[in-house]
């Protein structure tokens, strides 16, 4: 049991909760404590609010915000949303004899729509869009803002768009939210809203080394909003460390409210369709000159995606178990860590299947051979033809057509894009995307070889993470689209004396590679790309 104090400002009581609170208890309602440097910025905000008096806490856990205010201004009135039986409880027992905060055991996002705040304050659930029924939700947020949102849009940001339509004339609304709507698709519309309101003020971006969400793995990212009219620019901080938050909350306070020019921007100079990166992080692209899209010279697709991998990937030996032809096999790699070189061989496949790894997919369409017709009868009785991908396919067994392509790279990375040259000319699952080049000529196309051993450098690898979605721990994600839009030097223009030269040194890595030795040819490429490129 908690001992009550008026009012502890610390995280104790999350710290006493978390250790008594299994956590496959708080992952499913997504409890993530707020660190106190954080809620104590996100509080500074609302108290620059001249009339404060009426607060709002979407998503309450145990009112570390509350906490905070109310220590600082007792006369506020509090009406708080908490959906989890567990952590309502406890904080219903901590702010039991508090008259002015009320705690609904209600969800949020489905009440009090009538109502308007002076300040709202929130530490949102983060789901992804598939662990939680968004459809009623959707609807709702999109009638009431007037506005159309994807299906793939996040529950944070639904609560965002919720609070900014509640919030009062003058009102001061503050969030700390995951930075990834910043820098992906769905985010646009939510980005677009913020402007159009003229609400958005201030973004910090809390480092992505540094994960505040505890175990949770995504980057942090402060919004701060204001309905008073009074601003048309909107400032970027990307901060370091958690103490760095400090001289922002001194800001709060100054005239004007910003700490200098050099990250702000006017409402009308922001484009909500771009990765908001560009405006709080030096871009790479940025110390070269002839850039084009990656799609001027391949195009980069999603892996196969099976609908239960389990299912539909053979090992060697799980092939003799149930006595399926090679025929009705896909040889492919199936797990990132299975392709660990720059280079993927006909030995590196054969290695795999020796060591019974993973290395074929189920491909028996059109098939009437006995022991396939028992396999599939084996999928439907565990319901594997009912899973979401496959029920939607004819018949539910076929596999998505991928020619196999003859350059991959990873989907999740640490150190950079990895690129992954497919000389076992075999298929790929989602660890990898597909990488298709366009074909050389005349005209259009670079050389497979020259476009390969550009993707090897460093400098290839640092312009593309330009357009890369950031998570937690330094861990970095691709989709498709990220690449395809992002930015390419354009090899098309480079002197055919140094193409030339670049085709040698890459034969040479690749020879080195094979033999496992190292070599510095990739860095000599690099060398002469950046003689070229570079401004």
């Amino acid at each position: 049991m908690i001992k009550k104090q008026r009012f502890i400002t610390d995280n104790s009581i999350e710290q006493e909760y978390t250790t008594s609170v299994p956590l496959v208890h708080r992952k499913k309602f997504a409890q993530f404590f707020t660190p106190p440097p954080v809620a104590e910025l996100l509080t500074q905000w609302l108290l620059t609010h001249p009339h404060l008096q009426t607060i709002q806490e979407p998503a309450f856990g145990l009112g570390i915000f509350s906490r905070l205010l109310l220590s600082k201004r007792k006369d506020l009135s509090i009406k708080a949303f908490e959906i989890d039986p567990t952590i309502f409880a406890t904080a219903k027992g901590y702010f039991a004899d508090v008259p002015n905060i009320n705690i609904l055991p209600q969800d949020y996002m489905e009440n009090d729509w009538q109502n308007k705040y002076d300040g709202i304050i929130c530490n949102p659930p983060y789901f992804k869009f598939h662990d939680y029924n968004n459809k009623t939700i959707l609807k709702t947020v999109g009638e009431k803002l007037h506005c159309s949102l994807t299906g793939f849009t996040n529950l944070y940001t639904l609560f965002l768009l919720k609070s900014l339509y509640q919030l009062e004339a003058g009102g001061r609304c503050a969030y700390l939210v995951p930075s990834e709507f910043l820098n992906s698709n769905y985010g646009e519309t939510v980005k677009s809203y913020l402007l159009q309101t003229g609400m958005l003020r201030h973004i910090i971006v809390i480092d992505f080394a540094e994960n505040v969400f505890d175990d949770a793995l995504t980057t942090a990212s402060i919004v701060l909003c204001a309905n008073d009219r009074q601003s048309k620019t909107v400032q970027f901080s990307h901060v370091q460390s958690l103490s760095n938050l400090q001289k922002i909350s001194r800001m709060f306070s100054s005239k004007p409210q910003r700490l200098s020019s050099e990250k702000t921007f006017s409402v009308s100079e922001l484009q909500p369709d771009i990765k908001w990166r560009a405006y709080y992080q030096k871009q790479n692209g940025g110390q070269f000159k002839h850039l084009v899209p990656f799609s001027t010279y391949a195009k980069v697709v999603r892996g196969i995606a099976t609908g239960s991998n389990d299912y539909f990937t053979f090992t060697q030996s799980k092939v003799k178990e149930f006595s399926i032809q090679e025929k009705f096999l896909l040889p492919c790699i199936c797990k990132a860590v299975d392709a660990r070189n720059a280079f993927f061989t006909q030995q590196d496949f054969t290695a795999l299947r020796k060591n019974d790894k993973k290395v074929y997919l189920f491909n028996a369409e059109n098939s009437d051979d006995e022991f396939v017709l028992r396999y599939i009868k084996k999928g439907e009785a565990e319901g594997i033809d009912k899973t979401y991908l496959n029920s939607s396919r004819t018949p539910w067994f076929s596999l998505e057509r991928r020619s196999p392509s003859p350059i991959w790279v990873g989907v999740f990375n640490r150190t950079g894009l990895r690129f992954v040259r497919n000389e076992a000319n075999i298929a790929n699952l989602t660890a990898f995307h597909c990488v298709y080049p366009q074909s050389a000529n005349l005209l259009s196309g670079i050389d497979i070889d020259l476009l390969f051993a550009y993707l090897l450098t460093d400098t290839a690898k640092r312009i593309l993470t330009d357009n890369s979605r950031e998570y937690g721990d330094g861990l970095q994600k691709f989709e498709p689209n990220d690449i395809n839009k992002g930015m390419i030097l354009d090899l098309a223009i480079l002197p055919q004396s140094d193409k030339k030269e670049i085709i040698v040194l890459y034969q040479q890595f690749q020879k080195c590679e094979r033999q496992g030795k190292s070599s510095k040819d990739i860095e000599k490429i690099d060398d002469i790309i950046k003689e070229n490129f570079m401004k």
